[in-house]
């Protein structure tokens, strides 16, 4: 098949590899740095709806500073094979400690014992962040975009006199009963129909993507994020309609209404229409079903037991994270941004929320982003 693809429009300094045999998968990876041996080794993690190809703008500054780069399409989307989206299919290679195998997969294949720093972004945040706390000892930095890490569940403690009480969040429920009927974003990721509604809304993929790329960007007057007070139906609905949606409409629906006129699209400078067109073509091909598996590991709670090995683990090698300033993510959670900072993360040395940036940091401000990356490799390194 990856005959056949159109070559990505890259920088010159990066190349497009397919490498065999990671993890059961024909992995897709963006490399730079490759022209001297012995660098050590940046991994470059995404997320959803992305792919390897959204960290183009941030690799040759990282490659001329003097890393190895590498920027997997990770299970699930792009060009890397081997994985099946069938929605009654098996979820379990999705689960988080498989997607480490992933990543483990990928710097092994290139030859590197160690990685220098652990980079994710989006969905791509909590896999750096299991990267760090399961095998410390390869991943000896980690820096998390967007999405703050809430640590590992915690596993049933002191239930021998005290009988464990069955999981049950309501809000949910309380959402839908709300007089503007709503839902959480995630519960519709975990649908059934969330994929179709997407590959063949209304407007067009490429609008679809168009609409969500841009509602979730600083470019969106609508993001002006504050910490919600508690994880409740009161308070989650101050959240954009792209986190709590209404209860009737699809994804494809909610951002047809912010939806930027041609002159806002004109005047984007960090997602031109050729550079969306790598993504609402890869997105056409596979469909978003891949993605949505990782959302539907979580959601379903199915693999929590495996997580809560290790229950209580903190992220000791040092961290960092960075997020744009205008993204509602950082806070769509109450109380995980700064309980990364205080008590999961141990050796936190950098936390940047960079202005006229929303969701898609390293995208909107990759040369601030790059920098950063940098700042914290060296204060690692030291």
């Amino acid at each position: 098949m990856s005959e056949s693809l159109p070559p990505l429009p890259l920088p010159p300094s990066i190349r497009s590899r397919f490498v065999d045999g990671i993890n059961g998968l024909r992995m897709h990876v963006l490399e730079a740095g490759f022209e001297t041996p012995g660098r050590p080794c940046v991994l470059l993690l995404h997320g959803f709806p992305e792919l390897a190809y959204s960290w183009r703008k941030v690799m040759p500054a990282l490659a001329e500073a003097g890393y190895h780069v590498l920027a997997p399409d990770q299970r699930g989307y792009g060009r890397t094979t081997g994985w099946n989206a069938d929605y009654d299919g098996d979820l379990a290679p999705f689960r988080f400690t498989n997607l480490v195998r992933d990543a483990l997969g990928v710097a092994y294949a290139f030859g590197h014992r160690h990685v220098a720093a652990v980079v994710g972004h989006d969905f791509g945040s909590p896999v750096a962040a299991w990267c760090a706390l399961i095998r410390p000892d390869v991943f000896r930095s980690v820096v998390m975009m967007s999405a703050p890490f809430p640590g590992p569940p915690a596993a049933p403690f002191g239930i021998a006199n005290h009988p464990l009480a069955l999981p049950d969040d309501p809000v949910h429920h309380e959402l839908a009963a709300l007089p503007r009927p709503r839902k959480h974003y995630q519960s519709y990721y975990a649908t059934r129909e969330a994929n179709a509604d997407m590959v063949r809304a209304p407007q067009g993929l490429r609008d679809f993507l168009r609409a969500y790329y841009h509602h979730k960007s600083a470019d969106w007057p609508g993001n002006a994020p504050a910490p919600l007070q508690a994880w409740n139906a009161s308070e989650l609905p101050k959240l954009p309609t792209y986190y709590v949606m209404d209860l009737a409409r699809t994804m494809a629906e909610t951002v047809a209404e912010e939806m930027p006129d041609a002159a806002t699209i004109a005047a984007n400078r960090w997602l031109p229409d050729d550079e969306l067109t790598v993504y609402a073509t890869e997105y056409e091909r596979n469909g978003f079903q891949g993605g949505l598996q990782w959302y539907r590991c979580g959601t379903s709670g199915l693999f929590d037991a495996e997580l809560q090995t290790w229950s209580d683990r903190t992220i000791d090698v040092p961290s960092a994270f960075i997020s744009g300033l205008q993204d509602w993510g950082i806070y769509q959670r109450p109380g995980v941004f700064e309980a990364m900072q205080s008590r999961i993360c141990t050796n936190m040395i950098l936390c940047e929320l960079i202005d006229r940036a929303g969701h898609w940091v390293q995208q909107e401000q990759h040369e601030r982003v790059s920098r950063l990356l940098l700042t914290f490799l060296n204060r690692a390194a030291a």
